[in-house]
């Protein structure tokens, strides 16, 4: 897969970009998780769910927040981790004009950004969060959350307890009667360990059934 450098807010953004074969192909953007502790797009989490997305036959970028790799700049607590990403979704865009789809994905920090990026954007059709960390970060900006999607979380996460993501998914399907997909991995721990399998199953039926909600009708 090309890399590819993006003009972000403060520099230069690296990525990792494929390009569908289908010109009207769903567009996904995939964010990672913190980059003080770690956090990078070729973190295991993230590369799954950009290989994921790619199965699907999407057009995928996932990238390199400000500070980390080869992007400039420096951490940003959150706000210009934000506008990264939505620069990101601009240029994916502009490289894709007519797509069918476009979907926002994040684990773990790059979930609580998914879902900033969510508010901003109404072109986007659908997200998935791995392990939003609820207990961490306030996510009441979600009022309400604008587009259904799929929360992901492991049932022995040892950073962000299950109970506080399983509310917070509760909270917001509540709002409009919106369905949000709430689903546990057994064993998982925070980095999905021995486990990316699972993970990954969850979120390929996920999306392959968004994406033809016909399917389940004419099968039965």
């Amino acid at each position: 897969m090309p890399e590819v450098l993006i003009s972000g807010p403060v520099g230069r953004i690296e990525a990792r970009y494929h390009q569908s074969k289908d010109r009207n192909a769903p567009l996904a953007i995939v964010l990672h998780p913190h980059p003080e502790h770690g956090g990078t797009m070729n973190n295991k989490v993230s590369y799954s769910l950009f290989r994921t997305f790619v199965e699907q036959g999407f057009t995928t970028l996932r990238f390199n927040f400000r500070g980390v790799g080869r992007s400039e700049g420096k951490f940003d607590r959150g706000e210009g981790e934000l506008s990264d990403a939505a620069a990101c979704l601009d240029w994916l865009q502009v490289q894709n004009p007519e797509p069918r789809q476009c979907w926002v994905a994040g684990f773990s920090f790059g979930a609580w950004i998914c879902m900033q990026l969510l508010m901003r954007r109404p072109e986007l059709d659908g997200f998935i969060a791995v392990a939003p960390p609820a207990n961490l970060y306030d996510f009441t900006f979600l009022a309400p959350c604008p587009v259904p999607g799929l929360m992901l979380h492991g049932e022995k996460d040892e950073l962000v307890p299950k109970e506080s993501v399983q509310k917070l998914s509760q909270r917001l399907a509540a709002q409009r009667g919106l369905f949000i997909d709430y689903r546990t991995v057994p064993e998982a721990d925070h980095f999905f360990t021995n486990a990316l399998p699972l993970m990954t199953a969850h979120v390929s039926q996920y999306v392959s059934a968004a994406l033809n909600p016909l399917a389940k009708v004419v099968n039965g």
